[in-house]
């Protein structure tokens, strides 16, 4: 059974990714999740405990995500390739709402420092997860390259959705994320 608070923070998400920040109200919270006025308030009394819910949420369902997978990851730089462009490909086709309301997260990040300390801990465990898979590919520096590709990947994601690069087919994609994992491997 789905938690109350876990259809109120993806309704958040829902809001943020259709609105925008500014749009995030508690009354709209209400509307998207179908719950009486009233009912977010009560679980998240302001503003900043709503946008935690999201950051907390978000993670969450990324970290299951993640887990649920490969349970032993990428045995292979093919394999990571392939992860790699499975994981953008979704983002850009089933999850461009999670997408969108990240963004919209990142950018009240820079007004609010607590937002952005949440952000920074929800993407240090995912970035742990990466680094953990780089690490089992032997990959020297397993936590740098794992900043880094996260943030390469997620600037593809971007150009492609929000950006002002041409769109890329597939095949285009999957080019441009070989190209990334191979240069962070060192593999030819």
């Amino acid at each position: 059974m789905v938690e109350r608070r876990d259809v109120l923070a993806d309704a958040a998400i829902a809001v943020l990714a259709r609105a925008g920040s500014r749009g995030l109200t508690h009354r709209a919270v209400d509307g998207a999740a179908g719950l009486p006025e009233g009912t977010s308030s009560y679980y998240f009394r302001t503003r900043s405990a709503l946008l935690q819910a999201c950051v907390d949420r978000m993670a969450a369902r990324t970290l299951s995500e993640m887990a649920s997978g490969a349970p032993a990851g990428p045995t292979t730089v093919d394999g990571l390739v392939a992860a790699a462009v499975a994981t953008v490909g979704r983002w850009l086709a089933d999850d461009q709402e999670r997408l969108l309301a990240r963004w919209e997260l990142s950018l009240e990040s820079t007004r609010r420092p607590e937002l952005g300390a949440a952000l920074q801990a929800a993407g240090a465990r995912v970035r742990e997860r990466v680094a953990a898979t780089l690490a089992a590919l032997d990959i020297a520096e397993p936590e740098r390259r794992a900043d880094d590709l996260v943030a390469c990947l997620d600037g593809l994601a971007f150009d492609q959705l929000a950006g002002a690069g041409a769109p890329r087919d597939t095949a285009a994609l999957r080019a441009a994320i070989t190209d990334v994992v191979r240069g962070f491997t060192g593999s030819p």
